[in-house]
């Protein structure tokens, strides 16, 4: 992640700055794509402030706070991810029970855990802690794969309103994050979520159904739906 050699028209974030002092998404770099700003901290208020306005954390454990907004965002519309002949099989067969809240802190750090062919990873102990608060005051939530008494899969993210920001999601196990990622859409849809956020473009979302839309659209729904409570029943069970 190269994002600081553009650091000549960068927007710096002050620790002693309100929480909510970000600027317009507009500002965001062409190159690297969608960087917004840098600094600041994830305090709680701050990152609500940010995932408000459709704006991430992501960084190097060298760098500041790195802030981003992309142009397009992909995301996936809930219950409406699309599920392959295997993993339908997969799913009925019931291999994996599915927990939501369960161990919310053993999600991300095994998110967290190195991948193939990577030497290290973005989420920080600075971004575990932050996360974790977040899950303590309720915003942040897993989706969890279990089997035989073992976390074999999950994703995890934040919730504003109507919408969930996915993070980041593992699997220990062949399918298990898919199986995890199909129970979050169908149960966002059931709660009444409109929106899943999965950030940016990659192939494997794009298998599962997710889709690119402009930073305008993803802005204009965030803005009609992120102060919409969902369900009531929302994360409320934690296990099925």
């Amino acid at each position: 992640m190269d994002a600081l050699d553009q650091t000549n028209s960068l927007y710096w974030v002050a620790d002693r700055r309100l929480a909510t002092d970000f600027p317009p998404t507009s500002h965001a770099l062409d190159d690297p794509p969608g960087l917004l700003a840098a600094g600041g901290d994830l305090s709680p208020g701050r990152l609500q402030s940010a995932y408000r306005l459709g704006i991430f954390p992501w960084f190097s454990p060298d760098q500041p706070v790195l802030w981003w907004s992309p142009d397009p965002r992909v995301v996936i519309t809930p219950g409406k991810m699309h599920i392959s002949r295997s993993l339908a099989r997969t799913i009925r067969r019931a291999r994996f029970e599915i927990r939501w809240d369960y161990d919310f802190a053993g999600t991300v750090d095994a998110c967290a855990a190195p991948r193939d062919g990577q030497s290290g990873t973005w989420i920080t102990a600075q971004m575990r802690d932050a996360y974790v608060a977040l899950h303590e005051i309720g915003i942040a939530h897993s989706m969890e794969c279990w089997s035989n008494g073992e976390l074999c899969g999950g994703v995890y993210g934040v919730a504003m309103g109507q919408v969930f920001f996915g993070e980041s999601m593992f699997s220990k196990q062949r399918d298990a994050s898919k199986v995890a990622l199909a129970a979050l859409s169908s149960h966002l849809y059931e709660w009444g979520y409109v929106l899943l956020d999965c950030q940016i473009e990659n192939p494997h979302l794009m298998s599962l159904g997710a889709r690119n839309i402009s930073r305008f659209d993803f802005e204009s729904i965030l803005q009609r739906h992120v102060d919409q409570a969902p369900s009531s029943s929302a994360w409320t069970i934690v296990s099925e």
